[in-house]
């Protein structure tokens, strides 16, 4: 994962400011996760309000995700508890905001929307499982511009921007089909990678 994408100089003026005070990175990874939960709720609730509300809590809980590794880069406070505690919350937030989003949109789709949400999720899940455990694929940052550095979860900003635009709906379509989809194709070409390698 890049250290340097546009979502951390967002966030890295703001880090600075906390870097001499007793805020260490696991307190932003904790409150990454409650901001997770209560963007989940709030999304899930069903009502436009709540559902925009939802939505900049999601923000507000990508950016503290951005935050919490910053920080321990510019203390020096990066530990092998602290990034697993991390990833588990990412992992975590991500998996029940689009469960939450399915629940919120059951008035317009019925159990077909928490299906959707479910499939988003759940997938969700087994991408971190196959980066982050299984390390069958690498995430890397791609670089748009010679300014402009994102990873591939900075995507996930288009979940409140769209949600805002009024296409939630189909939002949640397009999560719940290309999610499942990148899972299987990364197992595909982690398998022939596998197959691929020179036997011992």
């Amino acid at each position: 994962m890049s250290a340097d994408t546009v979502i951390h100089r967002i966030v890295r003026p703001v880090v600075r400011l906390m870097a001499p005070t007793r805020v260490t990175p696991n307190h932003i990874t904790t409150l990454r996760l409650l901001t997770g939960i209560a963007a989940a709720v709030a999304l899930g609730a069903g009502n436009t309000v709540w559902l925009m509300t939802g939505a900049a809590i999601f923000l507000l809980s990508m950016l503290l995700d951005r935050a919490d590794g910053e920080l321990a880069r510019q203390t020096g406070q990066s530990s092998v508890g602290g990034h697993r505690y991390d990833l588990a919350s990412d992992c975590f937030s991500n998996i029940i905001a689009f469960i939450g989003i399915g629940i919120g949109q059951m008035e317009r789709l019925g159990l077909l929307a928490l299906m959707l949400g479910f499939a988003a999720g759940i997938a969700i899940g087994v991408l971190f499982w196959q980066l982050h455990v299984l390390r069958i694929g690498q995430v890397r940052g791609y670089r748009l511009a010679p300014d402009i550095l994102i990873d591939p979860d900075d995507l996930l900003v288009f979940v409140p921007l769209l949600i805002w635009a009024g296409a939630t709906v189909p939002m949640l379509f397009a999560a719940a089909i290309v999610t499942p989809v990148a899972a299987l194709w990364l197992s595909f070409t982690g398998l022939r990678r596998k197959d691929d390698a020179p036997g011992l």
